[in-house]
């Protein structure tokens, strides 16, 4: 099989797979949703998240110089690979989010109210997790992913979706990338920086509120103007400096 073709089904599976991690995250561990709602994560409004299948492609051509590494122990030779996984990850995951908010004004996520972050967009904590997740990866995936990639690659039907799947991502992409363009003409007209995760959040709780359906796979759609909501999301932050800066009576 090609790598191209390799590379390809990765991306989907790491992609789809990870939207299903984070989605449980937000549910039931982030503190950024204490009233524990589903919401849709990541940049695209579709079930996957690039990050994790450009994230997954990393790993599998990284495994691949571990033959390569040789410092005279099998364990330092492994532990060295690993470290370079946490690293690599770290890394896509810093590039992903300084791009966000340098060119678009938009946090996809917040990390920094987390000890060590760097500029809120990677810290020690979420490292070691992508630290987890390579070992995870590596003894529990690798060995058997060629396997599996000549199964998807031999099923025809499979294959068909993962095929319509990179019709529909493509569309996705386009779509989602107008719309965050459109949340960074705001962001600069109210001189905010706009948290993706917490506009999404004030707007499923204005569904909420007024008792109205909500469409998981359209977090940006409202009866109310995304300025509405950017604007409020100011105030509030201005509020909290203010309780900040008054002394205590």
């Amino acid at each position: 099989m090609s790598i191209l073709l390799i590379l390809a089904y990765l991306f989907f599976v790491g992609s789809l797979f990870g939207w299903i991690l984070e989605l449980l995250f937000r549910r039931f561990i982030s503190k950024n949703n204490p009233e524990r709602k589903w919401i849709n994560p990541g940049f695209c409004v579709g079930p996957y998240l690039p990050l994790y299948g450009f994230g997954l492609c990393i790993l599998y051509l990284m495994s691949g110089i571990r033959q390569y590494i040789n410092l005279g122990s099998n364990i330092a030779d492994t532990i060295v690979l690993l470290l370079a996984m946490a690293l690599a990850m770290t890394a896509i995951e810093y590039i992903a989010g300084i791009v966000s908010l340098k060119c678009f004004h938009v946090r996809l996520w917040d990390y920094s109210n987390e000890w060590g972050n760097i500029q809120g967009i990677i810290c020690p904590k979420f490292s070691l997790i992508w630290g987890l997740l390579g070992v995870v990866y590596y003894y529990f995936i690798n060995p058997n992913i060629l396997e599996a990639l000549d199964w998807l690659s031999h099923n025809l039907a499979m294959s068909f979706f993962i095929g319509f799947f990179y019709g529909i991502f493509i569309i996705d992409v386009v779509y989602s990338t107008h719309l965050i363009a459109t949340i960074k003409k705001l962001s600069d007209e109210y001189n905010i920086v706009v948290r993706y995760e917490e506009l999404k959040t004030r707007i499923r709780s204005a569904y909420d509120e007024h008792k109205t359906k909500y469409r998981f796979f359209q977090p940006f759609r409202s009866d109310t103007t995304l300025a509405v909501y950017i604007n409020a999301m100011k105030s509030s932050r201005k509020d909290k400096k203010i309780k900040r800066k008054t002394p205590n009576n």
